[in-house]
């Protein structure tokens, strides 16, 4: 894209939500719809499906956005509560820069469900380390492997961008991880066998015994002629 279209794609953006917001009752409204799409998607990435049980404890979590593919990998100990909250943004960034509404899809890897495969010298690494940590291993595992954008850069006190690189980080993630590699992998390939689930048109959840894809394309209402 040109400097010049995206400016124009900048101005058409701040033009539409000018008009969107243009009264109070049309504020009211804009908030409503916002926050009822939000609550609608953290339904589908937490409640019961079909065969899949509700969303619950220690998950990776990752979210596409049409066009710019995978965004942002994260992770969290309460999938109930953070999963509901993240197309919200009440308390995450994500939301603030790609919303929801343009969200593609919406990957969980419920990762305690592969604890029984892996070995079991790897169980006792897990169970010393606790479900937090490994959680943050799990995390850096991933980001690493997909280097989605928004985690790879932070921000600076100047306005400004500063690279990050995941593979020489010395979080406790990163330290950790190299303690559990065939969870590692194990735990990659679940993500894989998801991100790249072919969706059936018109379906908003697909869901395997380990984790659930969401679409929250499949939700927008058809434009009226």
């Amino acid at each position: 894209m040109s400097d010049r279209a995206y400016e124009d794609a900048c101005l058409a953006w701040r033009s539409s939500l000018t008009t969107l917001l243009g009264d109070t009752s049309l504020l009211a409204r804009w908030q409503e719809r916002r926050y009822q799409f939000a609550h609608r998607v953290g339904a589908l990435l937490t409640e019961a499906h079909a065969d899949s049980s509700v969303t619950v404890g220690p998950v990776l979590y990752g979210v596409f956005a049409s066009g710019a593919g995978l965004c942002y990998v994260g992770q969290t100990q309460e999938a109930e509560r953070r999963l509901r909250d993240l197309p919200v943004g009440e308390s995450h960034h994500l939301a603030n820069t790609v919303p929801p509404e343009v969200w593609e899809r919406v990957v969980v890897i419920r990762w305690p469900l592969l604890l029984s495969e892996a070995p079991v010298s790897e169980q006792m690494e897990v169970e010393a380390m606790g479900s937090a940590v490994c959680g943050l291993a799990l995390e850096h595992m991933l980001q690493v492997a997909t280097a989605p954008p928004l985690n790879s850069r932070r921000r600076r006190t100047s306005g400004e961008w500063q690279p990050r690189n995941l593979s020489q980080s010395r979080s406790r993630g990163a330290i950790h991880s190299q303690r559990i590699p065939e969870l590692s992998r194990l735990t990659l390939d679940a993500w894989k066998a998801l991100s790249e689930t072919e969706v059936p048109k018109g379906t908003a959840v697909v869901a395997s015994k380990v984790g659930r894809v969401v679409y929250p394309s499949t939700l927008h209402e058809p434009r009226h002629s």
